[in-house]
């Protein structure tokens, strides 16, 4: 079960960009713009930590190393941290709406009301849609990019190179009243580090959780007909992605989704990049026609794919439970 918080707050600006920088001729757009950092970048840096200074056997950290997000939170409170809205869940500035089944079938009553909140606190995920409005508990991204033009000097003069002089950095810049929030099995030591894919300096602190904080309670749930992703879900063998795991423990359940579009999902493991998938976006919503009776915890290793470690390590396609109207 995971144990600690792991709270990151940006010293100043932190990356946004995935891949290549953006070329002298083509300086627009946010090409490949990714944030916040997906777990395996936390995973990372504590097996990097562990190499300067070892408070755990490689192998002990290798073996029993979980962690999954993003997240966020404000800082003076990040148990409460945000997570995904689910995709049943409607919430806009101009009301709420939810699917429901209803004679076997999607259905909803505003089809024009579109999701303009993203977001809501993890203590609020039982709560019914009108109610995690009307309490507040949903919220806009507390991060914006910032474009930054970089010049490549001459190595003798302080002069920009006549060719590929200009890079563009797609960096972030967070509220100071906010931090991102990672869960993980294993504490790392309070300090600043050099996080993410430019090495933008942060201070990290590790948070005990107690019994009865929101997340571990709803973690301790077993799932039964319906769940949300509430981080990447990437199944399947380590050729393929799928929607869904195809063994046929689960795929004999006929599961139906909400989803969007899947995202683009990367990781470097061992100083080696980690083989490109497609993984289900946060948010979407599974049903199942039978219960599942398992928690995440109690997913088989062999639905997630496997180079080097299980991407189930990394917090893939962590869930929690949900009520559907319709649903019993």
């Amino acid at each position: 079960m995971f144990k600690y918080l792991i709270t990151i707050s940006p010293l100043g600006f932190m990356y946004g960009s995935s891949g290549g920088f953006l070329s002298p001729e083509n300086l627009v757009g946010r090409s490949g713009a990714k944030f916040p950092p997906e777990a395996a970048t936390l995973s990372g840096l504590f097996f990097s930590t562990n190499k300067v200074k070892s408070y755990i056997s490689p192998k002990q950290l290798s073996d029993n190393l979980f962690v999954a997000g993003p997240f966020w939170a404000k800082s003076d409170d990040p148990e409460y941290f945000y997570v995904p809205i689910p995709w049943h869940k409607i919430i806009s500035k101009k009301g709420v709406d939810e699917w429901k089944m209803q004679s076997g079938k999607w259905h909803r009553e505003s089809e024009d009301l579109d999701p303009e909140y993203s977001w809501q606190t993890v203590n609020s995920w039982v709560n019914k849609t009108a109610t995690i409005k009307k309490n507040g508990d949903v919220a806009d991204i507390p991060w914006k990019y910032v474009p930054i033009l970089h010049p490549k000097t001459k190595d003798d003069e302080r002069c920009t190179l006549a060719e590929d002089g200009l890079f563009l950095e797609n960096s972030v810049q967070m509220d100071d009243e906010y931090c991102l929030v990672y869960l993980s099995t294993h504490p790392l030591a309070d300090g600043w580090y050099r996080f993410g894919g430019e090495n933008h300096l942060v201070e990290i602190k590790s948070v005990l959780l107690d019994d009865d904080s929101p997340i571990v309670k709803l973690l301790r749930q077993p799932i039964q007909r319906s769940f949300a992703l509430i981080t990447p879900g990437v199944w399947g063998s380590n050729k393929f992605s799928y929607r869904y795991p195809k063994n046929d423990d689960f795929s004999q359940k006929r599961p139906d989704m909400l989803t969007d579009k899947p995202i683009s999902y990367r990781y470097r493991a061992k100083g080696q990049m980690g083989r490109g998938r497609y993984a289900v976006p946060p948010g979407t919503v599974y049903l199942l026609r039978e219960p599942l009776d398992k928690t995440w915890w109690e997913f088989p290793e062999n639905w997630f794919p496997k180079e080097g470690f299980s991407l189930k390590q990394v917090g893939c396609g962590l869930c929690l439970p949900i009520e559907i109207q319709g649903v019993e």
